[in-house]
Parts: structure tokens; C-alpha cells; sequence
């Protein structure tokens, strides 16, 4: 949408074609129906893969400034929460209204329920024609794909956007489900589900540490969720696809001092060490979890915890800072909330043109480039989209300049189009 919306403001006549029996189906379920649109404090460091490369330039010409005046200026009051930005309606319907008034006023043409079949282009005019199974072919000067990666397939985004680009030489960096809940192994995560807990959590590829995350840990009858896991679960998507061995460590006391933390114990174990177990540990963490800790160490809830031989006080402990769980897999495109990989950079100018096929741009998710929670996929959702807008609609001016027509005149332009058709 927001590429439409700026190829037409620059001048183009453009066509949308939706597969869905609406635009923007997915925008709706973001930021749990809030829609976190962008972010204040936006940089590369919160994108992976191989696009990053154009974060910069990109970023320049249509960033976080850029988003927050476009949506502003047509009519959408902003809240900001620590850098969080939404509608002030709490609404993602919001923001969507005001892409759908944005296609109306520049005269876009919207076809809904129209699935790009194909994608071909004349060898000697270098015209496109977008085949869809609901009608006829039409021709185009140039094309954008934006049709989204593979994250919540019922919504359309089911891959197909790649197997138009590979008609045309292009390659697709394997896609995995990223911002998803994790699957461990073991036999305990049902008695634990549902619970909420700040924790620290380390991601380890083999034995390296590769991120270190902290925040509100969810889980479930499966294993692990909540931001924190969705933050680095892009990585373990690649490593488990790689067959490498996945594993997280849970420290369930994040704000205890380490350097204090045995002095702790001792004081713990000197001053409530006659209780049984499940009241000597109460009101050090959530009760499941401490139900949880004294299974694994291999004791019961009423045993007395000051007679416990040394080496499972020391177990009992370290189980709160070091509690290691086993990924076995990811949950699937169906419940990620985007997916990592696609189009690589290298192939790409840095406008978002094919570098394998003139006037070829794409934008968003079928892009490899992908951010963490906090608005960053949005933003790459606006910046990607004015960018190949922008440059789709200059390639086509420039050779074949015509009458910039806005609003309204633009709008009867389309209807005189509409009735020649």
C-alpha cells in the first residue's frame, strides 16, 4: 500500500492487485490490534540479513521523521510509549484507514480477490503483463512485488511473491519463521504453562553464546515465548534448519546480584532452612516455577531444605540462574509474526530495482531483511515501500514523461481509464 501510494503521489498511474478479498488483512492482528507502527529509536542494529546493507540510504530519504509526518499529516494523533509509537485510537484499524483513504486520494486502482499468477515481461518493449487466474492480462512499465514472505499464510503471504521473482533468475535466501514461540524438549512444560516472569535469557548455537535477551518470559505447554524469545528466534530458526544443536538458558532471578548471590543462599538456608521446600522457596519466584526447580534438582516439596545434602542446595540454586532447556524446533509460518530471508541484497540495487530485470523493484518482507519486535518490521514496511514507489515511478517518468496529475484530476483520470476499460 505504501508503495502505491507513493509511486501514484510521484506521478505514476498504478494498480494494486490484493489476493484477499481486502487490503491489508495482516495490518489489523499487529501490536495485539494496537499496531506499534514504528519506533524513536531506530537503527541497524535492530535488523538482520542481507539488506542491511542499504539501511542507511534508505533510511535517509523515508524513516521514523517521514513515517510519523505522513500518517500525522492525514489526520492520525500518536502516542508514544518509551519510543513506542501507535495510533492514539489503540487501534491497527487506524492506520489502515488511512492507507485505504491514501489509495482513494491518489486515484490507486485496487483490485481485490486478484492473485498474481504469473509475472512476464516482452524481451523487446521490456512491458510486464501481471497475469491473474480472475481475468485477463494487463500490461505495466514497471512492477513492484510486495507481496509479504511467508508469516501468517491465511493471511495471503504463502510464498508466492518468491516463485514470481525466481521466473526471472532471482534467488530467495532460505526463509525461516522469525519472531516465534520456541519448542523444547521435556515432559514438565505443562504444569508450568501460563506463567509470566521476568527472566534473562541466553541463546547457545553448539556451546557459543550467541544473544543475550532480557524481558516478560511466557510459557507454555511447549516450551518458550514472550518478546525476549521472539528476539533471537530468527537465529535458532537458522541453526535448527543448519542441524545444529539449540539450547536456552533461563536465569529466573535476573536481578540478583551475582557476586551476592551465594551470600544469599547461606542467609536463606541459616534463616528458613527448618521449612519444608515449597515454603522454604516461596516468594523467590512464581510458584509453578518453584515446584519446577525442586523436581529437577531430584527433591520432594516437603523435604527440609536445610538437611539437603550439599550438592542439591547447590543444584536447588543453580537451577534459578543457569535453567537449560533443549530447542527441538520453532513453531511454524502459521503463528510467526514475519519471516526471515528472501530476495538478497546482492541482487538488488540500492532504489530496491532487479539487478536482473529493469524496472523489477521490490519492497518489504519478501526483501531479506527482517527486524526485532518494537515497530521495526512496520518501519521497514513504510521506508521499503516509498523507496521502491519513489524510484519505480521515476524509472517510468523518466522515460516517458507525462502530466503529473494529483487528487481529484488523478481520480478522474483513473475513472476515464476505468470506463475505456
Amino acid at each position: 500500500m505504501m508503495a502505491a501510494i507513493q509511486a501514484a503521489q510521484a506521478g505514476a498511474c498504478v494498480d494494486l492487485y490484493e489476493r484477499n478479498d481486502r487490503v491489508g488483512k495482516k495490518l489489523p492482528a499487529t501490536g495485539n490490534g494496537r499496531c506499534n507502527f514504528s519506533n524513536r529509536v531506530m537503527n541497524r542494529d535492530a535488523y538482520y540479513g542481507s539488506a542491511v546493507s542499504f539501511y542507511e540510504k534508505l533510511y535517509r530519504q523515508f524513516g521514523v521523521a517521514e513515517t510519523i509526518d505522513f500518517f500525522s499529516q492525514r489526520g492520525m494523533l500518536i502516542k508514544d510509549r518509551d519510543g513506542y509509537l501507535y495510533p492514539l485510537s489503540g487501534q491497527a484499524s487506524t492506520v489502515l484507514d488511512i492507507l485505504r483513504f491514501s489509495l482513494a486520494e491518489y486515484g490507486v486502482r485496487v483490485h481485490t480477490e486478484h492473485k498474481a499468477a504469473a509475472l512476464l515481461r516482452e524481451q523487446k518493449t521490456g512491458v510486464f503483463s501481471v497475469v491473474c487466474q480472475e481475468d485477463a492480462k494487463r500490461s505495466y512499465g514497471a512492477v513492484i512485488l510486495a507481496c509479504g514472505g511467508m508469516a501468517a499464510p491465511k493471511t495471503g503471504s504463502d510464498g508466492n511473491g518468491y516463485e514470481l521473482a525466481k521466473a526471472f533468475g532471482h534467488h530467495v535466501v532460505k526463509v525461516v519463521p522469525a519472531l516465534v514461540q520456541l519448542r523444547c524438549t521435556g515432559d514438565f512444560w505443562k504444569s508450568v504453562a501460563g506463567v509470566r516472569i521476568e527472566a534473562g535469557l541466553t541463546l547457545l548455537i553448539g556451546r557459543k553464546k550467541r544473544a543475550f535477551v532480557r524481558g516478560e518470559l511466557q510459557l507454555t505447554e511447549y516450551g518458550i515465548s514472550g518478546i525476549p524469545v521472539f528476539q533471537f528466534s530468527r537465529e535458532a530458526a537458522y541453526a535448527l534448519s543448519n542441524g545444529q544443536q539449540v539450547s536456552v538458558e533461563i536465569d529466573f532471578l535476573p536481578d540478583m546480584d551475582p557476586l551476592e548471590e551465594r551470600r544469599f543462599w547461606e542467609r536463606r538456608f541459616r534463616l528458613l532452612g527448618e521449612r519444608p521446600l515449597e515454603q522454604f522457596l516461596t516468594g523467590l519466584s512464581n510458584k509453578k516455577i518453584n515446584q519446577l526447580i525442586i523436581r529437577q534438582a531430584g527433591c520432594r516439596p516437603v523435604d527440609t531444605a536445610g538437611t539437603l545434602p550439599g550438592a542439591k542446595k547447590e543444584k536447588l540454586a543453580a537451577l534459578y540462574r543457569h535453567f537449560m532447556t533443549v530447542v527441538c524446533k520453532t513453531n511454524g509460518f502459521d503463528q510467526a509474526q514475519v519471516s526471515a530471508g528472501g530476495i538478497p541484497a546482492g541482487e538488488l540495487t540500492n532504489r530496491l530495482e532487479s539487478k536482473l530485470v529493469p524496472r523489477l523493484f521490490f519492497a518489504g518482507e519478501m526483501i531479506d531483511m527482517d527486524g526485532i519486535c518494537g515497530g521495526y518490521n512496520l518501519q521497514w514496511a513504510w521506508t521499503s515501500g516509498a523507496a521502491a514507489g519513489r524510484a519505480a515511478a521515476e524509472a517510468l517518468l523518466r522515460e516517458s514523461p507525462v502530466k503529473k496529475a494529483q487528487g481529484p484530476e488523478r481520480k478522474r483520470h483513473q475513472d476515464d481509464q476505468d470506463q475505456s476499460d
